[in-house]
C-alpha cells in the first residue's frame, strides 16, 4: 500500500474521526463495552476537540489513495524533553503495512528536542502492546484507569529517543 504522511488540517477532521471509530471498535471489541467506546470517541474526537488537536498538537495523518487510513497525535514537547503519544490509530485493513511505524518515526523526527515519548496502552490490547514493544517502548508502570465506569488495566510505556 502506497501512502504519504503529512500534518493534518481541518478538512481531515471527519476522516480522522472515522479512523478513530473503526480502530477503536475493532481493537476493543470484547474489552471495552461499545457504549463506553462511543462515549469516549464522541467526546475525545468531537469537532471542537479535533480543531484543538490540529491547532495545538502534532496531528499527523497517513493518506493512501486520497483517503486518511491512519493518524498519530503527539503532545508538544515539555521542558524535560517529554512528549505524550495520545494515539496511533489505523483502519483495520491498513494495519501491518508499515503505516504505524512511519507515523511514529515521522512524529519523532518532527518533535524538536524530544528525549522521551510516553504512551498509555490497555493491557489487553495485544496489537498495540506488541507494536510499542517492537518499537522499543518499555513499561514503566501498570495502573487501573477508571474509564466511564469501566476499569481498564493500563500500561504506561516510554520510548527513550536517541538522536543521531
Amino acid at each position: 500500500m502506497n501512502f504519504t504522511i503529512r500534518k493534518a488540517n481541518q478538512e481531515d477532521k471527519k476522516q480522522v474521526q472515522d479512523v478513530a471509530t473503526s480502530s477503536w471498535h475493532s481493537t476493543y471489541e470484547g474489552i471495552i463495552p461499545i457504549e463506553v467506546q462511543d462515549n469516549f470517541l464522541n467526546a475525545a474526537y468531537s469537532d471542537e476537540n479535533m480543531k484543538y488537536r490540529i491547532e495545538n498538537s502534532l496531528l499527523l495523518v497517513a493518506e493512501a489513495e486520497g483517503k486518511v487510513v491512519g493518524f498519530a497525535n503527539f503532545s508538544p514537547v515539555n521542558k524535560e524533553g517529554q512528549a505524550e503519544l495520545g494515539a496511533i490509530y489505523l483502519k483495520p485493513d491498513a494495519q501491518g503495512k508499515g503505516i504505524g511505524t512511519a507515523l511514529l518515526q515521522h512524529g519523532i523526527n518532527s518533535l524538536e528536542d524530544v528525549k522521551e515519548i510516553y504512551i498509555n496502552v490497555e493491557r489487553d490490547n495485544e496489537i498495540g502492546k506488541t507494536f510499542y514493544e517492537a518499537k522499543g517502548f518499555n513499561v514503566v508502570k501498570e495502573f487501573d484507569d477508571e474509564f466511564d465506569g469501566h476499569i481498564l488495566k493500563t500500561l504506561r510505556m516510554v520510548l527513550k529517543v536517541n538522536r543521531k
